[in-house]
């Protein structure tokens, strides 16, 4: 790495100890300084180095100065530098943000460089879908990380259920059976609402659909209703809230009291789980959302980031390098290593093959998707009419009547 002062001293206590300070770019005459911002705890501060470092060798006139932003406040701040007269070369974002920003028709149109140099073909389309707008592409997949079901062995085989299920069929049969003697066949909250949008896209239906430019909630569409019908079959093998969500109370500290046979979570859940119960190190076992036939898991929220270029970029040309570099075979296999996360394309699923969790999350996100594509979807979520569907249902109220009210709710934000 090439010598350089740090805006603030590292501290060890954080996965990102770079929190508000770049590297600063040396003061070389002819050194081209890439200003890149990527988010607080997408990536350790030993991968962040090694990668700075190694760029930086293989590019003598190249230094990389690195921001690590919060996500709390980060919308505007993006948009604010994107319209602005120079801001940074290279933005991480929020996979399902990237349509709010191509909205300003202030991003860099990388549809060329992604069929040409980035093999787009074999992206996960959780990633690449949501990072096109219009027909152009304007964000690079970077990195995915999406649910998985995670189990108690223990409970598993007092149970008699003997491997995991490989279909939604076997997959009820085996929660009936893990439902008994006081255990929880699975814990799954009421308003998990990122599940069910896997159940409803696993039966062909959407949470929303544009029609000529105008979006229209579809939960009351019949294969919606089908989604939410099996919820409510597998929900009811469990003592989940019906009227709360995932983190009301965190489902990770439910499960660790060892009574729980089953909770639909992302690996980053197992950190959870064992501080708060070191004794189930040994007992967890991981396996894909089971799908409707074997062999083909669930379709799955793949939540992640992507990487975007802002027309604005002082050296688009320099930007495009690193970029091309993140999202290559090279640093994903580093990425997806270290980080637990799953690679940007089908391809290098196996790089993660010897990670249970990750392998498990790897299978799952090769049928990923996102939500709709629309810049007001952050209406939608700001006040979610899905997680009261979703209550109403659960006790009993009439599905199609209550889904024709939150699809009208969603249509609403999406007109705004």
């Amino acid at each position: 790495m090439k010598n350089r002062l740090l805006a603030c001293p590292l501290a060890a206590a954080t996965a990102l100890a770079l929190a508000g300070c770049g590297l600063l770019p040396g003061t070389g005459g002819d050194t081209r300084t890439v200003d890149i911002w990527l988010m607080r705890d997408s990536v350790s501060e030993d991968f962040l180095k090694r990668f700075t470092t190694a760029y930086e060798d293989e590019h003598d006139d190249v230094e990389l100065n690195v921001t690590i932003q919060d996500w709390t406040g980060i919308g505007k701040k993006v948009t604010e530098a994107i319209k602005g007269g120079g801001g940074p070369d290279v933005i991480e974002v929020g996979n399902t943000q990237v349509a709010q920003y191509a909205d300003t028709d202030r991003l860099f149109d990388l549809t060329l460089e992604s069929v040409r140099d980035l093999g787009s073909e074999d992206w996960l389309p959780g990633l690449a879908e949501p990072g096109s707008v219009g027909g152009s592409q304007y964000g690079i997949p970077w990195y995915a990380a999406n649910r998985i079901v995670i189990y108690n062995k223990d409970l598993f085989t007092q149970a008699g259920v003997t491997e995991p299920p490989a279909t939604r069929a076997e997959w009820l049969a085996a929660t009936e059976k893990l439902n008994r003697q006081g255990s929880q066949g699975i814990y799954l909250a009421g308003q998990d609402w990122y599940t069910l949008a896997g159940f409803i896209w696993d039966e062909g239906g959407e949470l929303a659909v544009d029609k000529g430019g105008q979006w229209t909630g579809t939960l009351d569409s019949p294969e919606a209703l089908r989604g939410m019908e099996f919820y409510k079959e597998l929900q009811s093998l469990g003592s989940g809230p019906k009227n709360a969500d995932e983190q009301n109370p965190p489902q990770a500290e439910v499960f660790a009291r060892g009574d729980v046979a089953q909770i639909v979570a992302v690996p980053s859940a197992v950190s959870a789980i064992l501080k708060a119960n070191p004794a189930l190190k040994d007992k967890l076992g991981y396996f894909p959302i089971p799908g409707k036939k074997a062999g083909t898991p669930c379709a799955v929220f793949t939540g992640g980031s992507d990487l975007i270029i802002p027309e604005n970029a002082p050296d688009r040309g320099a930007a495009l390098d690193v970029v091309k570099a993140l999202a290559g075979e090279k640093w994903q296999t580093d990425l997806a290593r270290s980080m637990g996360y799953v690679p940007n394309k089908k391809g290098l699923a196996s790089v993660v093959s010897g990670e249970e969790a990750t392998a498990a999350m790897a299978a799952g996100a090769a049928n990923g998707r996102a939500t709709p594509n629309s810049p007001q979807w952050a209406d939608v979520e700001a006040d979610n009419p899905i997680k009261p569907f979703m209550t109403a249902v659960l006790e009993g109220e009439n599905a199609k009547k209550a889904a024709t009210k939150a699809s009208e709710a969603i249509t609403d934000s999406l007109a705004e």
